[in-house]
């Protein structure tokens, strides 16, 4: 598929790797329509980009968004599935000071579950329904991460996007009857806000641990999905874009 037939979704567009994908696809000539939380962050994009508020843990919000993306630009064709969130810490722990053992609430867990996961899926779901009514091939990316493969302090995160890498496979099997491919995009460190907000020197590790010698840039990344929409014979894959690191 040529950039400039894009017909595409993009959530958590408000900032980071999602903002940074709808505004490649605007600038490569193709139509973007951006949902997230934050409307501040959604107005900084280009005027060409369709932009509604949408909350990816609400069924009901993302058919909406849904339906509005696929007339407001006349069809769909892509759906980046791109909304996350972290709440990190350990499953289970000692308190230093008292020594009583600690656990994440369910709080803690399923808000990343309901987000990265659930929400996530459910974006695949609609935007694959739309499609296969309008009867438009496609290709669905949803976002996972190399942390799928395991990360210390974040067993909410990595269940969710063990899964989406995992489900890359389930859903190119389910979808192909539609001509809709699914490939994930596994991203390491990159330069983001929610990387920004780290622990100085625990971001400082994690670098130096990086073969290329650097923290990944949205750019590194956009070019794994620019690949996975123009090679329509990638499919039920996930790519790892993490400059050769394995957390």
């Amino acid at each position: 598929m040529e950039l400039k037939n894009v017909k595409a979704i993009v959530t958590g567009a408000a900032s980071g790797m999602g903002f940074h994908f709808a505004k490649r696809i605007a600038e490569a000539g193709g139509q973007v329509a951006a949902g997230d939380v934050n409307e501040a962050g959604l107005a900084e994009l280009p005027a060409g980009v369709h932009k509604r508020k949408l909350d990816v843990g609400s069924s009901a919000d993302v058919s909406a968004f849904t339906k509005w993306a696929a007339e407001s630009m006349g069809g769909l064709n892509v759906v980046i599935s791109n909304a996350g969130i972290l709440r990190d810490g350990l499953l289970v722990k000692k308190d230093k000071e008292t020594g009583e053992i600690k656990v994440m609430s369910d709080d803690q867990f399923n808000a990343v579950i309901n987000v990265n996961l659930t929400g996530a899926t459910i974006v695949v779901r609609e935007g694959v329904a739309e499609m296969a009514r309008r009867k438009e091939k496609g290709v669905v990316i949803p976002m996972s991460s190399v942390a799928r493969h395991g990360n210390r302090g974040q067993s909410n995160y990595v269940s969710a996007k063990a899964a989406l890498a995992a489900n890359a496979v389930t859903w190119a099997k389910e979808f192909g009857v539609f001509g809709i491919r699914a490939v994930a995009i596994a991203p390491g460190m990159v330069e983001t806000p929610m990387t920004q907000g780290m622990n100085q020197k625990a971001r400082d590790m994690l670098v130096e641990k990086i073969p290329v010698g650097r923290i990944g840039t949205p750019e590194d990344l956009w070019l794994g999905v620019k690949f996975a929409i123009e090679c329509e014979y990638l499919n039920g894959t996930t790519i790892d874009i993490d400059g050769g690191a394995k957390l």
